[in-house]
């Protein structure tokens, strides 16, 4: 089979994905899953089916451990907590550098630290709090490269530190803390006193002092400002810890307690803990899919997820020696995490002919939700038999906590009363952004996006002409039922903007039911979502059970950092509006030309940059260094590139959105931390970028200033610019840094379905 074959006729997408980020050299497909599967023959042909994958980390390093690469098959680790002294807290920065370099993303909870004007016997008298440290954890996550990217990051924080305020209005400045996701690990007590519009007490204890910091707030207030800074940052989201601690296998065994959870909230983890990832494809379980007698498959779904059990055993074994710190290791041995999830639920709902969020489509999803729990459970008992139990597996424990009760048959819980459990933890629900886009199916429990995405292209008359490409699912329907416009889709095919959240809710909570870790999910909201509807939102999603939420509100502040660049409904093009491919501007000598003098990690650079008289684009730059400022090839080739795509009509948002999309250089972020006088930026083309745009805003004012005075009006009959007009409703929207196509968010992840990148793969 050639991944043709195996991704489908047309998937140009799936195999470019396949090819970049799974592939190893020139391996074809047989060999990739020889590989990837590791001798096991059954997972192979799960796999093959496309009713399996493996997480992203085992899909590229798997079999590669023995070529002298420093690799891990986990997606994610939760490091153990920070003291409050500050070896602590620069080893634990040690702990995430490291973890990074292996290709792991890690969660930090901070709550152990203490806060702001807390007494230290040092030269400072006073510590800073907790929250001054998070930009620490973020610069280390900014500096630490994998392959080509940056590490992943939680924060998290108790809401009875005195910090917690500190905490929750920190991201509203775009500008800290840019590498990390934050949550807030909220109480059952602190949800009491937020009904009953009660005070909250906040304290805390400093160990080495004895001294006691406490204050108290009202606990409405509180969670109000929680709702407006999620409303309008996207941050920080909510970690509901009781549920969290108290619905799983472990809630009976006293000497565990989860540390914190990882950077996209679906697993919580002990210190020193990691897991391992991999999906089931619920969509292909579904028998005679789009018809009036479909109907789901839950024996094969039920082996299929023994089956992934006992692979993913496999991989654990094999990851142990890899992990990056020796307490992960011991941490990994000990409690045996693995993370079993789902995708293509919306698919599967589809194919059923159920709606997303309806009561029939739930009752769906709880029985699938049990027959995956009791299966699961059951494969590790087996495994147990034949291997031994986890460590520190107390049988008594396990089959008293309220989450085995709920979800094992009494077969299944007679083997875990004989042989125990292999797994401390087996089931959770992660991004699957990638890997589902690759499969061209639905991510996680996400309901499906949009029926179709906008592309546009250029006609053999040189005109931009828009088309539809329609989700895989909705094609796959239309054509078997020979529709040619989406309008004539049954009314089952919502999305994620035309659902209610109480609906994604309840599809939500019914799964966590029968998930014992979590879920990583984000709803996403309209731009017309208010305040007050994100409180409920919040107050209904503790009310129903879940272990966290965040919302995704469409034009959020936050967008403007997430994007490259803040773009507008209707873009400001540079003077080459029309050209045809291949021209490119004359520039005359009537050019306004601006200077910057930029500080970077190795000096100084000076960047001119020349503009249009008349319309303020863009035409030219030129750079040049000081006498320590860098290679001075490197400056020239840059600022050639700059002009020729100015002038090839490239506007200057498409230019400085690349240049930001750079990356950090570590004499720049270095310079940064020990001087504290670079210029805007993480490297010298993110500089670069920052200057042009600062010099473009100052002579779009003096153009706007000097029209103000000619027409003796406040600038309405300025000059008309030239204008590209982008699709309806796409102001403010993030934009893939490969290839530029606008972002969808799903399941907590950036998602580009024009290429595959996602910010969690």
């Amino acid at each position: 089979m050639t991944v043709e074959e195996w991704l489908g006729e047309g998937n140009q997408l799936g195999t470019d994905i396949w090819t970049k980020k799974y592939r190893n050299g020139e391996e074809d497909f047989e060999q990739w899953l020889s590989r990837i599967s590791g001798g096991n023959q059954e997972i192979a042909e799960y796999i093959r089916q496309k009713k399996f994958l493996f997480g992203g980390r085992i899909l590229s390093n798997r079999g590669l451990e023995y070529e002298g690469r420093k690799i891990t098959f986990s997606n994610c680790y939760v490091v153990e907590p920070p003291e409050d002294n500050i070896e602590s807290i620069f080893d634990c920065a040690k702990k995430l550098a490291r973890t990074y370099s292996y290709g792991g993303g890690c969660g930090v909870d901070i709550s152990r630290l203490s806060p702001r004007g807390a007494r230290i016997n040092n030269a400072a008298k006073e510590t800073s709090g907790s929250v001054s440290f998070m930009e620490l954890y973020s610069l280390v996550t900014a500096l630490i490269g994998q392959n080509g990217r940056r590490g992943a990051l939680m924060i998290s924080i108790d809401c009875s530190h005195p910090d917690v305020e500190e905490f929750i209005n920190l991201k509203t400045d775009l500008e800290k803390v840019t590498k990390a996701n934050i949550s807030v690990r909220i109480h059952e007590d602190f949800m009491q006193a937020v009904k009953q519009n009660a005070d909250y007490r906040l304290h805390y204890t400093r160990e080495a002092t004895g001294e006691l910091i406490e204050k108290t707030v009202n606990a409405r207030s509180l969670f109000r400002r929680i709702a407006e800074t999620n409303w309008d940052y996207a941050e920080p989201g909510a970690l509901f810890w009781d549920r969290i601690s108290g619905w799983n296998l472990l809630s009976n065994t006293a000497e565990f307690s989860y540390a914190g959870v990882n950077p996209c909230a679906e697993e919580p983890l002990p210190a020193g803990g990691s897991c391992l990832l991999g999906s089931i494809n619920l969509a292909e379980f579904v028998l005679d899919p789009f018809t009036d007698h479909a109907q789901y498959d839950f024996e094969g779904f039920k082996h299929c997820v023994e089956v992934s059990v006992g692979a993913m055993n496999e991989v654990l074994e094999e990851g142990l020696p890899l992990h990056p710190l020796e307490e992960q290791r011991q941490s990994v041995a000990q409690w045996r995490q693995i993370g079993l999830g789902i995708m293509g639920l919306a698919d599967c709902l589809i194919k059923l002919g159920l709606t997303y969020g309806d009561e029939d489509a739930v009752k769906m999803c709880d029985n699938i939700g049990f027959a995956m729990a009791d299966s699961a459970i059951a494969a590790s008992a087996m495994l147990a038999k034949e291997k031994g139990a986890f460590p520190a597996c107390c049988i008594d424990e396990i089959i008293s906590t309220p989450y085995f009760l709920a979800n094992t048959t009494e077969k299944t819980r007679e083997l875990v009363r004989k042989y125990g459990l292999r797994n401390s933890q087996l089931l959770t629900i992660a991004p699957t952004g990638t890997i589902s886009t690759m499969l061209g199916i639905s991510g996680g429990i996400e309901p499906i996006y949009a029926n179709y995405y906008e592309r546009k292209t250029e006609s053999l008359h040189g005109t931009e002409v828009a088309y539809k490409v329609y989700t895989k699912i909705v094609e796959d329907y239309m054509r078997q039922h020979n529709l040619r416009s989406d309008s004539s889709l049954p009314d089952y095919f919502v999305t994620a903007m035309t659902l209610g959240y109480r609906q994604r809710i309840d599809m939500q909570a019914i799964w966590q039911n029968h998930i014992d870790a979590s879920i990583s999910s984000t709803v996403n909201v309209s731009n017309r979502f208010t305040v007050e509807e994100t409180e409920s939102l919040y107050m209904y999603a503790y009310e129903k059970g879940l272990k966290g939420i965040t919302i995704f509100r469409d034009g959020c502040k936050r967008t403007g950092v997430l994007s490259a660049a803040d773009r507008k409904e209707t873009k400001k093009l540079s003077a080459g509006e029309g050209l045809k491919r291949g021209e490119i501007l004359l520039v005359t000598d009537d050019v306004i030309g601006k200077k910057r003098k930029l500080t970077t990690g190795c000096g100084s650079l000076h960047c001119i940059a020349l503009f249009d008289p008349h319309t303020g684009a863009l035409l030219e730059t030129y750079l040049s260094k000081g006498s320590t400022g860098g290679c001075n090839n490197f400056m020239v080739g840059l600022s050639r590139m700059i002009s020729i795509s100015a002038r090839g009509g490239i506007d200057i948002e498409t230019i400085v959105d690349q240049l930001n999309s750079s990356g950090s250089c570590p004499s720049y972020t270095a310079r940064r931390v020990t001087r504290k006088d670079t210029s805007k930026g993480a490297c010298c083309p993110m500089a670069v970028g920052n200057a042009l745009m600062d010099m473009y805003n100052e002579m779009q004012e003096e153009l706007a200033a000097m029209r103000e005075r000619e027409n003796g009006s406040r600038g309405d009959k300025k000059a008309p610019k030239p204008r590209a007009v982008n699709s309806e409703g796409t102001g403010n929207r993030l934009y893939c840094p490969e290839c530029g196509e606008p972002l969808t968010f799903e399941e907590g992840c950036n998602i580009c379905k024009s290429c595959g990148w996602s910010k969690c793969q």
